[in-house]
């Protein structure tokens, strides 16, 4: 399927350079935008964002799918993945006017891609939406290999610890975070939000119940400071180490205060695993994804 697909692909690019070879007046095109779910292993990342000094998502999102397009294109991220994080439904969007159907374009950019960025989905959406702009729910998953020794498959994927961790006493810390509060004390220096004020919308800290040595760390809600969801993560492995106590939760968020919170766990443990816009239903295809 995914040849033929990139045959009927590689069949609207020659088209293309048909028409600019002719070099006559070509009818204007309507422009459109294309939403794509993107999914990818961040080791060897240095974020989501455009940086000097490293590559990026956005950078080899941006390069690929200029020359499969054959148009510059600069995509518009919804959320902007520190270096080392992970994702499963990242989501980006880009304007095009380009005649390949917007859902085959995943294909042929997955034949395009390195091993470690794939496109899950891609669509059309209005030329006004926006994927930081709207009404949406993020969740992200801090993963924890608890066991006397570490993991070697998962070393790049989860935080490593050999205190065996409480899980009821983080469950019950994680509960005070739940709701609208300022998260002063859960953001690094170095943000540049007007306002340090969240709404988390759930916190669940569970044990797998197949591999009882993953702990997950599952963080929902409307908005998110800088590594405010790593420096949660810090904070409840402390509680579930016996370093502090679950009560101490209140008054580290009532402080607003960064030095009364945990530590920033380490980037290669979390996973941006879906964003969902409320506005829009969510369909089978939606759910069978997560």
């Amino acid at each position: 399927m995914e040849i033929e697909i990139e045959n009927e692909i590689e069949t609207e690019i020659n088209k293309r350079d048909d028409e600019i070879g002719k070099k006559e007046p070509s009818k204007t095109t309507e422009k459109k935008r294309i939403r794509l779910t993107v999914a990818y292993d961040g080791t060897n990342y240095s974020g989501w964002q455009l940086q000097p000094n490293g590559i990026t998502i956005e950078e080899v999102l941006n390069r690929e799918l200029t020359r499969l397009l054959g148009e510059e294109i600069k995509v518009i991220g919804a959320s902007r993945t520190d270096a080392g994080v992970h994702a499963m439904g990242n989501i980006a969007v880009f304007d095009t006017v380009t005649r390949i159907p917007a859902e085959k374009i995943s294909y042929a950019m997955n034949t395009r891609l390195p091993e470690d960025i794939r496109i899950r989905k891609s669509e059309e959406v209005a030329l006004d939406f926006h994927p930081r702009h709207c009404n949406s729910e993020k969740t992200y998953e801090y993963m924890i290999w608890n066991h006397s020794f570490a993991n070697p498959l998962l070393r790049l994927y989860s935080k490593f610890c050999y205190y065996f961790l409480d899980i009821p006493s983080m469950q019950k810390a994680a509960d005070v975070l739940v709701g609208t509060h300022d998260f002063q004390s859960f953001c690094s220096a170095g943000s540049q939000a007007e306002t340090t004020v969240r709404t988390v919308t759930g916190i669940t800290v569970e044990r797998d119940p197949k591999e009882p040595c993953i702990v997950r760390i599952r963080v929902k809600g409307k908005g998110f400071l800088y590594n405010m969801v790593r420096i949660i993560s810090g904070t409840l492995l402390e509680i579930g180490m016996g370093l502090r106590k679950a009560e101490e939760m209140e008054g580290i968020l009532a402080s607003c205060d960064r030095s009364k919170a945990g530590p920033t766990a380490e980037a290669k443990g979390l996973t941006l695993k879906e964003i969902r816009f409320l506005d829009e239903p969510e369909n089978e295809d939606t759910k069978s994804m997560n």
